[in-house]
C-alpha cells in the first residue's frame, strides 16, 4: 500500500511508530480527524476521551510544522488528506495460571501516519439543460422501434423453429409407413411360401 508523499504533491506528512497501543483503538480515533481542516481536527482530539487522541495529536502537529518548514504551506489552509494506523510488532509476554499453566499476552504497537495539504479544487462541470417532453418523446420512440425489432425477431426464430418441427415430424411419418410396408410384404410372402409347400 503506497502511501508516501509525491515530491512536488503540495503535502506533508508525519509518521509515529512503536506506539504502545492497539492499531484497532488507534484507527477509532484516526479514522475522527481525516478529511478535516486542521483546526478543527484539533478541536476534535481535544475533547475525544481516548487515549489514543494524545499520540495522534502529536503526529498531527509534526505534520503541520512539516507542511510550513518543509514545503511552506500556510497552517491555515491546510486539510487532514490521508490518516490511518498501521499494525507493529507485536511483543508477547505470558502470565502464570492454574494448575501451572501459562496463557499469551500480546502487547500491541502501531505506526500512525497522517498526511496533510491544501484541499483538492473540485472541477465544476457545465450544468446539463433540463429534460424537455420533446426528448421524452424521442427516448419512447426509440425504445417502441427496439421493442418491435425484438418482437420481429422472435417471431421469426419462432416459425423457423415450428417449421423445423413439422418436417421433422414428416420423415418420421414417412420412416414409420415404410416400416409397415416392409413388414407387410415380408408377411405376405412368407404367407405364400407356406402354401406353396
Amino acid at each position: 500500500m503506497a502511501h508516501k508523499v509525491m515530491p512536488h504533491a503540495q503535502e506533508a506528512i508525519a509518521t509515529a511508530k512503536y506506539i504502545r497501543m492497539s492499531p484497532t483503538k488507534a484507527r477509532q480515533v484516526v479514522d475522527l480527524i481525516r478529511g478535516r481542516h486542521v483546526d478543527e481536527a484539533r478541536r476534535v482530539l481535544k475533547f475525544t476521551p481516548r487515549a489514543a487522541s494524545l499520540p495522534v495529536g502529536k503526529v498531527l502537529e509534526s505534520a503541520i510544522a512539516n507542511a510550513e518548514h518543509n514545503r511552506g504551506l500556510p497552517a491555515d489552509e491546510l486539510v487532514v488528506v490521508r490518516a490511518w494506523a498501521d499494525e507493529g510488532p507485536t511483543l508477547r509476554r505470558f502470565r502464570p495460571r492454574a494448575m501451572g499453566r501459562a496463557t499469551r499476552i500480546r502487547k500491541r504497537t502501531c505506526h500512525i501516519s497522517v498526511v496533510v495539504g491544501r484541499p483538492v479544487e473540485e472541477v465544476k462541470l457545465p450544468k446539463s439543460r433540463p429534460a424537455t417532453k420533446k426528448d421524452d418523446k424521442e427516448k419512447k420512440s426509440t425504445r417502441r422501434k427496439s421493442t418491435s425489432k425484438k418482437s420481429t425477431e422472435q417471431k421469426s426464430t419462432a416459425k423457423k423453429t415450428t417449421a423445423k418441427k413439422t418436417t421433422a415430424k414428416k420423415t418420421t411419418a414417412k420412416k414409420t409407413a415404410a416400416k409397415k410396408t416392409t413388414a407387410k410384404k415380408s408377411t405376405a410372402k412368407k404367407t405364400t411360401r407356406k402354401k406353396s409347400e
